[in-house]
């Protein structure tokens, strides 16, 4: 009998003598690629992270606090208030506070919507809007951590951050961590 018959049965499946070996090498890779995704979403986290300080200046330098700015970020098209308030995952009556102040300084305005008046929309304002053009523009200047990288790996890590950010909406999010 050859080797490779000896390694299979007469069906041609591996040997059960071989299967658990398998079975351990398969957890074994599961095990590499979770412990993968756990550190390079730290690092991720990690780097996101140590801006904060400069993400809260910015915000700061035109009288906002992060629930403000999130919710300037979130309002691309009239919302109304209950779908902010599961967005900032909040209470109602906290988005009420969020949208009086954002409504003091001209920034949103409440618009009953047309299938029912009772449900208010927020809007931006073209204030708002303005606000919102110039702090994402602050924003988006990169930080020393990107900006150290070389040119290609800025290149690597855009279009895996974009493959991954195109998942967000997809079926393969989740809400869940």
């Amino acid at each position: 009998m050859s080797a490779v018959t000896n390694a299979t049965t007469k069906a041609g499946s591996p040997r059960k003598a071989e299967q658990p070996e398998r079975a351990a090498l398969s957890a074994s890779a599961a095990d590499d690629d979770r412990d993968l995704a756990s550190e390079t979403w730290s690092l991720l986290q990690r780097v996101t992270f140590s801006q904060r300080p400069r993400w809260i200046a910015a915000i700061r330098e035109h009288d906002l606090v992060p629930p403000h700015w999130i919710a300037l970020q979130a309002l691309d098209e009239p919302k109304p208030m209950g779908e902010l308030a599961k967005l900032l995952a909040c209470d109602s009556s906290n988005v009420t506070w969020i949208t009086d102040r954002l409504e003091e300084r001209g920034l949103v305005e409440r618009r009953p919507a047309e299938h029912d008046r009772r449900v208010k929309l927020l809007v931006l304002t073209p204030k708002g809007r303005r606000l919102r053009a110039q702090l994402e523009a602050r924003l988006a200047e990169p930080p020393p951590p990107i900006t150290a990288l070389s040119p290609e790996d800025q290149r690597a890590l855009r279009d895996i951050l974009r493959r991954a950010a195109q998942r967000l909406d997809g079926p393969q999010s989740s809400n869940s961590a």
